[in-house]
């Protein structure tokens, strides 16, 4: 009878202020929704990030006029750094070979470029690709290196932009929470207010507090459910139609978001949208109750 009895509240409670339960929802549903897509981003970018670094490479390009020994000597230096996992030799032909892959598109610059006019380098693997500025400040000065160049370092300029939208989405949903807790602490306020003298009653005839607040806690909680089927759904449209559109540029960058990682999200959406509605609707009704 209890159980049935705050359920037929719950609902009552929903319908009598649809108003501002819808505005609840709507709010708690953009909140999770940026907070799910940004939950999303930060873990593939950094699923990316790991995986570029893994395959970073130092190149160590040489000069035209290196003499052998200097590149014996470089080779063997090189092979015995702690820093440097593999190394790898790449002579003018196997540059001009590569050079030809990277440029197949432009044929002009590709017959413009001859074997003799691509430096020699060593690519190498870092165990720690984010000791790059050691390499660098160790073997520029070495006799026939040229030129040391990293490729994380372009990969920070692109790692930037996508931390910026990660922390710029975060900070949304924050805000975005912040008013979908301010929205359940004023519905439940006004609901409660809308039924003092049922609650009045009640704790005259020895109600418990747990009892009285029930209803207005699953009211707060059903809502944040609610909300966060809808940041679902939301994020499945994002998914569905900007899949082949200006998201699509993305694909290149990070590795692309698959239905699992939506619905793996789903769990801690709904999780954070309840336990955040229950927890604010009951400090608020603490508050409330007492006066």
């Amino acid at each position: 009878m209890r159980m049935k009895y705050v359920l037929t509240e719950v609902m009552v409670g929903l319908w009598r202020n649809v108003t501002m339960t819808i505005a609840m929802i709507i709010t708690m549903a953009v909140s999770l929704f940026m907070l799910g897509g940004s939950g999303l981003l930060y873990q593939k970018v950094s699923d990316m990030k790991d995986l570029y670094y893994d395959n970073i490479q130092v190149s160590v390009f040489l000069k035209t006029d290196v003499k052998p020994e200097q590149r014996t000597e470089l080779e063997t230096k090189l092979k015995g750094d702690s820093l440097v996992k593999t190394v790898d030799y790449v002579d003018k032909d196997e540059a001009y070979k590569r050079f030809q892959q990277m440029y197949q598109d432009a044929p002009d610059l590709v017959n413009a470029v001859k074997p003799d006019q691509l430096p020699e380098s060593f690519r190498l693997t870092l165990v720690n690709p984010e000791q790059y500025k050691q390499i660098y400040s160790q073997y520029k000065d070495v006799e026939g290196v040229d030129e040391i160049v990293d490729q994380s370092k372009l990969l920070d300029k692109v790692f930037g932009v996508l931390s910026g939208i990660q922390t710029f989405a975060l900070a949304i949903s924050i805000v975005m929470a912040i008013a979908a807790l301010l929205l359940v602490a004023n519905t439940i306020q006004v609901a409660a207010y809308s039924k003092r003298r049922e609650v009045a009653v009640m704790k005259l005839v020895g109600a418990s507090n747990w009892f009285i607040q029930a209803p207005f806690v699953l009211e707060a909680v059903v809502a944040g459910v609610i909300g966060s089927l809808f940041g679902l759904v939301a994020l499945i449209a994002v998914k569905t139609l900007g899949g082949g559109g200006s998201l699509s540029a993305l694909e290149g960058l990070i590795s692309p978001i698959s239905w699992g990682d939506i619905f793996l999200v789903f769990p801690l959406m709904a999780g954070v949208g309840a336990v955040v509605s229950a927890v604010t609707a009951w400090v608020t009704l603490r508050f409330y109750l007492r006066v």
